[in-house]
């Protein structure tokens, strides 16, 4: 397509006077070519752009290049970049098909067009609305519901009284709905098993990344907000509640009963101790882990969690310790050889 229909695609102003060039995809700075879009987001990839061999290249209204590329102005270039992408390599349509060796439950209702791929199992009550791909190897427990358009990839148990919501992606081997981890112990101290009667409900755009696993309630229900994203292996105890829009990275671990608010980001490795509250807007930074509430808005480090900004202090600290504890000594050493001469006279 002509830079021009791009431009108005994704929201961009062309500078200069090659609207009319051809762009037929999107890379980044260092692996473009003739054809593509690129963009700057990060300032201290600016030189970058002297080299890329891009066609075009998506710019913040301030960012400046000396540089005679043709320039796509925009309030925010990764977020153009992004919307490109996905032009460039729209998903793919559904064919509508159910494989043989699938199995179905009779008393399932699966609409007219769907896909359903070889081996998946489909079990009792199960509902599963028009526009859902369901790929191989796939097996839906009884009573659990699909909602239209949602994408479920080989591998993925979604268990008993689950609800999916619309436009959900669940990724490799995730298992959504699998028994919370609660256990009472008896008289002779041995663990017994506390039924797991509750269900997790997935709602609308939520996406569940490869290995991820969200327990369901013993009682009442797990809840994962509007357009939340889960990454990989990530780890949703029983009876927790995920707000909307929040990010969830790699190896986040939230144990049961806590309650994490909207638009969070939890890092990678971060970890949520039971029956805690997370603000909205909290950012918890990369391998760390609360055992406490996190008040709206505030940006949390360490173990045992505290404030950023603390936290970043006392890392500087901690670099310095050994230097510190060479001060206090010359410095103990000082005062003894002073408090010796004054005994002595």
């Amino acid at each position: 397509m002509k830079l021009s229909e791009l431009a108005a695609l994704t929201e961009a102003r062309v500078e200069g006077p090659n609207e009319e060039i051809e762009i037929h995809g999107a890379a980044g700075l260092d692996e473009a070519g003739d054809g593509h879009v690129t963009f700057l987001a990060n300032p201290r990839y600016t030189p970058r752009v002297n080299t890329t061999r891009a066609s075009a290249i998506y710019l913040s209204e301030d960012a400046q290049t000396d540089r005679e590329i043709p320039i796509l102005r925009v309030k925010d270039p990764y977020l153009a970049y992004t919307r490109a992408l996905r032009i460039f390599h729209p998903e793919r349509q559904l064919e509508p098909s159910i494989h043989p060796s699938a199995v179905i439950d009779p008393s399932a209702r699966i609409a007219a067009n769907v896909a359903i791929g070889a081996s998946a199992v489909i079990g009792r009550n199960v509902e599963i609305a028009e526009g859902v791909c369901i790929h191989p190897n796939v097996t839906v427990y009884e009573d659990a519901t699909i909602g239209k358009d949602s994408t479920i990839h080989s591998g993925v148990a979604i268990r008993e009284r689950t609800v999916i919501g619309e436009r959900v992606v669940i990724h490799n081997n995730a298992v959504i709905g699998c028994d919370g981890f609660g256990y009472a112990k008896d008289e002779q101290k041995r663990w017994l098993k506390i039924p797991q009667t509750g269900r997790v409900v997935v709602e609308d755009d939520v996406e569940i990344g490869a290995g991820t696993t969200i327990d369901r309630a013993s009682v009442g229900e797990s809840r994962i907000g509007r357009g939340t994203k889960l990454d990989n292996l990530v780890q949703i105890g029983h009876s927790c509640t995920v707000g909307e829009d929040s990010l969830l990275c790699a190896q986040v671990g939230l144990a049961g009963s806590s309650h994490i608010g909207n638009r969070v980001i939890l890092a990678g490795q971060a970890g949520v101790a039971g029956h805690l509250t997370i603000g909205d807007d909290v950012v918890l930074t990369a391998k760390s882990a609360t055992s406490h509430d996190i008040p709206a808005g505030k940006v949390i480090s360490g173990i045992p969690a505290f404030d950023n900004k603390d936290w970043l202090r006392a890392t500087a600290a901690f670099r310095r310790l050994g230097e510190i504890q060479r001060s206090v000594r010359l410095l103990e050493r000082r005062f003894k050889t002073t408090d010796d001469t004054d005994k002595s006279v």
